[in-house]
């Protein structure tokens, strides 16, 4: 069992919580992610480790109330525990030697996954410029931790009404057909907008990480559901990545394959008649 220390609501759907958890705590690198079960009739759900305190024990996750197993668990409050909590599962981020300039671009709840990238490099000495994409204003999550660690933050709303207005790939070009020069972008949030960084930045020869989010089911890379096209090559996620270079993955094949089991997803309530999405645990984490 994996004790909820804290909880707290970023927006009306997001949720933050430090967990119990000292082994991974001691382990976990940015990148990393576990998996979790609320019970024993749970499905097992990945979540990328937001953040993590070693000498108090515990790792921070941030999700999205989307689906029955995340709301299952936003129903838990401080004090609470999970019954499964397993990780630090997959590769960790990986950043070339020299590395002076970077920019890390996150889209609606994968600034929380965004988030510990650029940790990582501000800690290590590197420039860093951090562009955050949401709908409105009222989602904006993390604002406060983003700015800590980065030389730049700048806001992006798609309606204009806090920041910027506009899309993170309009800001990343003018950035850099202004003259900045990036030695590394990281990408991450929902896969079209990933798709769409690595267009941005593929003229220029950036380097540019995405963190993919395919179907997953056992994390260990036995199950084979998290499959991904990367250079013409079958990769797992789950022990491959999650990070890959943006430039070789195949999104068209990965939206496809995230879209394969929408229909499942929608779940029709014998008693009521009520259709509820169940979500996917793994877009429920982006």
């Amino acid at each position: 069992m994996f004790e909820i220390v804290t909880k707290r609501k970023l927006n009306d759907s997001v949720v933050l919580m430090e967990v119990k958890a000292p082994l991974i705590a001691k382990k976990a690198q940015a990148g990393q992610f576990i998996i979790y079960r609320t019970d024993e009739r749970g499905e097992r759900v990945p979540l990328t480790i937001a953040d993590k305190n070693p000498e108090a024990g515990t790792i921070t996750i941030i999700f999205q109330t989307i689906g029955g197993s995340t709301k299952s668990l936003a129903a838990l409050n401080a004090g609470d525990s999970i019954l499964d909590v397993s990780g630090p599962l997959g590769m960790p981020t990986h950043f070339e030697e020299g590395i002076k300039k970077a920019v890390v671009i996150g889209g609606g709840v994968g600034c929380a996954i965004a988030y510990p990238q650029a940790k990582k490099l501000f800690s290590e000495g590197v420039s860093v410029d951090v562009i955050a994409g949401f709908r409105n204003k009222d989602i904006v999550i993390l604002e406060d931790e983003m700015q800590a660690v980065s030389d730049r933050l700048i806001i992006a709303t798609d309606d204009g009404s806090y920041g910027k207005k506009g899309f993170v790939t309009n800001i990343l070009k003018e950035l850099i057909d202004a003259g900045t020069q990036y030695d590394v972008a990281v990408a991450i949030g929902p896969v079209p907008m990933m798709k769409a960084v690595a267009a941005v930045t593929k003229p220029y020869g950036i380097k540019t990480i995405v963190s993919l989010n395919p179907i997953m089911i056992d994390g260990t890379g036995m199950c084979g559901g998290c499959r991904v096209t990367v250079g013409g090559k079958i990769k797992y996620a789950c022990v491959d990545g999650p990070d890959f270079d943006g430039h070789a993955v195949d999104f068209d094949e990965l939206m496809r394959r995230n879209a394969s089991y929408r229909g499942e997803e929608q779940h029709s309530c014998r008693l009521t008649g009520t259709v509820r999405s169940r979500g996917n645990a793994n877009t429920e984490e982006k």
